[in-house]
């Protein structure tokens, strides 16, 4: 009886003790809480071990404002560069309207340009300088400085010869070395007075006015009164005797002008190229030929896509560069930090934890050297913009845009570091910190 008893006691408290031992782990469970870190205690530990190590992560912002610096400046100069070429473009190409003559039937009476051709033209709005320009037949006659002929070298050469009207300079946009250009007067006067272009005067061998230099066309004597500098269209007037008009008419028998050059203002060459033939022909419009170079389009395009290219080549590299030092840098404060990381987790921290904290201070990194780049970068936009005296022009959206760029570099620099960290177990990172 008493041992049925004992049994049953006995099997009543095997009973009682796995439930109690299950109850027991349920409450321990039920009593642990999941490991939560606040935003601000988070943030706190990112500045922490940013500022444990200030000259490494100092050198490490150095590195990223440097790649930084280097995007903004880039992008900064590539507008500016292609702003100038497009100007260049715009100056002299888009701008620049020649009219001939059109080759008149058989029987037909040739066509020709008035004398007063520029005049007319001049009075067009948008027309900025309009000049006749034609080749004198000077026949076999040559150029010479020296009445004698000098058997050591060559004193006579053959030379183009060309008549300019008084707005000829002005449409071809020239610029004067030394002496000064013909005026009205000696061109109603038929003076005669000669500009040069600097490669005729060298071939002649003047080198300046104050001599009162006179050469010989022919057997017609003319006095030198100024050499041009360079010009920026008519090429070949660099290599001409120039010579009034009225000189050319008088002397060389000079029937009509042969072409006229105009300067237009920027836009309006299309326009007046279709105004032109009424101007100057209306009773034949047709026998006028207008060449005009409507748009350098093409070739802006490519100058500026060849541009962009090459500058955002440079900034990417050095934007590399200094993605490639913010994941060094936090590599290495992984490789140095695993017993604090091993103690985080043993504590509570999640890999989750452990894997923002490191994320968030190569995100600063990356700010802060997007801040200072941005500042940098256009300071040298604006700096070699004042040497070359050029109008600076940056993409008001790249300051900001620098900082979230910088960001984001950091953050894909330190994702791998982090990932690292936060894979670590507790036990090993602190057995490989002590």
């Amino acid at each position: 009886m008493k041992s049925s008893k004992a049994e049953a006691v006995r099997l009543r408290a095997l009973r009682w003790r796995p439930r109690n031992g299950r109850q027991a782990a349920g409450d321990a469970e039920a009593s642990v809480r999941p490991a939560a870190v606040s935003p601000v205690d988070l943030g706190n530990e990112a500045l922490a071990g940013l500022f444990s190590r200030p000259g490494r992560t100092a050198l490490t912002v150095v590195g990223t404002a440097i790649g930084l610096t280097a995007l903004v400046a880039t992008l900064g100069l590539t507008r500016t560069a292609n702003n100038r070429i497009v100007g260049r473009f715009d100056e002299v190409s888009a701008t620049e309207i020649q009219v001939t003559t059109r080759p008149a039937p058989e029987d037909a009476t040739p066509n020709t340009l008035p004398w007063d051709a520029p005049e007319r033209l001049e009075r067009l709005n948008g027309v900025v300088a309009a000049g006749n320009v034609s080749t004198v037949d000077v026949g076999d006659a040559l150029v010479s400085t020296s009445p004698v002929s000098d058997p050591q070298r060559r004193t006579d050469f053959k030379l183009a010869v060309q008549a300019g009207s008084l707005g000829l300079f002005n449409a071809v946009r020239a610029k004067v070395r030394t002496g000064r250009l013909p005026d009205g007067g000696h061109s109603r006067r038929g003076d005669r007075v000669a500009v040069l272009g600097p490669n005729a005067a060298a071939q002649l061998g003047i080198a300046g006015v104050e001599q009162l230099s006179a050469i010989r066309i022919g057997d017609e004597l003319f006095l030198v009164i100024g050499i041009l500098e360079s010009v920026a269209r008519q090429h070949d007037l660099l290599t001409s005797i120039i010579i009034p008009e009225g000189t050319a008419r008088r002397l060389y028998r000079l029937g009509s002008p042969e072409s006229v050059v105009l300067e237009t203002r920027l836009g309006a060459t299309r326009l007046i190229a279709e105004q032109i033939p009424l101007a100057l022909a209306p009773h034949k419009p047709d026998g006028l030929k207008v060449v005009f170079a409507p748009e350098q389009k093409r070739v802006r395009e490519a100058v500026e896509s060849d541009l962009t290219l090459l500058f955002l080549t440079l900034g990417g590299v050095s934007l590399i560069v200094g993605a490639i030092g913010i994941a060094n840098v936090t590599l290495v404060s992984v490789m140095e930090r695993t017993g604090e990381i091993g103690l985080r987790r043993a504590v509570g921290a999640t890999r989750t934890h452990v894997a923002l904290q490191f994320l968030l201070e190569s995100c600063a990194i990356g700010i802060i050297g997007g801040i200072l780049g941005a500042s940098l970068g256009t300071l040298v936009v604006v700096g070699v913009s004042a040497y070359q005296s050029w109008t600076p022009v940056l993409d008001p959206l790249a300051p900001f845009a620098a900082p979230l760029i910088g960001g984001v570099t950091g953050f894909l620099a330190g994702s791998y570091p982090a990932l690292r960290a936060a894979r670590m177990e507790p036990v090993e990172a602190l057995r490989a910190g002590m």
